[in-house]
């Protein structure tokens, strides 16, 4: 393009002359040469200036493309799986999850010790309460268990479609919104694990309580059957005299 400028550069200089007064035209090698050169370096800040212009141009795009919002969201669907979750930890019967309530019904039905005011009666309802916890904390695992089991088709839908948002986002705001997305739908994949462990301790747990509370009940039972006089003395009977 610029061997065409500069040919034509130099045919308008040589035409100069008017034709009505044709003559020989003496034309200077040197300003010819500064003259050509000057067209050269004009035509150069000219094609630069248009360069800057499309990059300018260019990059104002591309700022918008990043700027732009990802349409999507799964946070709702997020919440709503945890919170499901949470849900039957709250509606768990038994023994309380609440810390101060838990520890007064535990002190009262997983007693250390009985006493001798304690009588047969409350002791067989006590067992009865025990048992009644260890059944409910494993029906709540198991309801969890099933929760987690029914999220995972939700998750897996979840994250084809931010996995997928993520790979064809046409810019960084878009990309770094689904990568977000993909974040929090691990976070909440690793709450749930924790509820669900939570539950799976609490029932071995209540189950190991209730073991120790059933051998502290049978000693006390055995206690008050053999009673607190002599204990029994096996002897030699005579029955013939000899």
């Amino acid at each position: 393009m610029n061997k065409h400028l500069l040919a034509a550069a130099a045919a308008s200089l040589i035409s100069i002359a008017p034709a009505a007064h044709a003559q020989w035209v003496v034309i200077d090698p040197t300003n010819l040469a500064q003259n050509l050169m000057t067209a050269a370096n004009t035509l150069e800040q000219i094609n630069n200036q248009i360069k800057q212009l499309q990059n300018q141009a260019q990059s104002l795009m591309n700022e918008a493309k990043n700027l732009t919002s990802l349409d999507f969201s799964a946070l709702n669907e997020l919440r709503a799986a945890l919170s499901a979750t949470n849900q039957l930890i709250q509606q768990a019967q038994g023994l309380a999850f609440n810390v101060s309530q838990m520890e007064t019904e535990f002190r009262r039905l997983y007693p250390a010790s009985y006493t001798a005011a304690t009588s047969g009666t409350q002791m067989a309802l006590d067992a009865r309460s025990r048992w009644s916890n260890s059944l409910e904390a494993l029906r709540t695992a198991t309801k969890v268990q099933s929760q987690a089991v029914q999220n995972f088709t939700s998750d897996e839908q979840t994250l084809t479609d931010l996995v997928g948002r993520s790979q064809s986002a046409p810019g960084a705001l878009q990309a770094m919104q689904a990568t977000n997305q993909l974040l929090a739908l691990q976070s909440r994949q690793a709450i749930q694990a924790q509820q669900l462990q939570i539950t799976q301790d609490r029932a071995a747990a209540l189950e190991q309580a209730r073991q120790v509370a059933v051998q502290e009940r049978a000693r006390e039972v055995r206690r008050r059957f053999q009673g607190e006089g002599t204990a029994y003395t096996p002897y030699t009977v005579n029955f013939y005299g000899n």
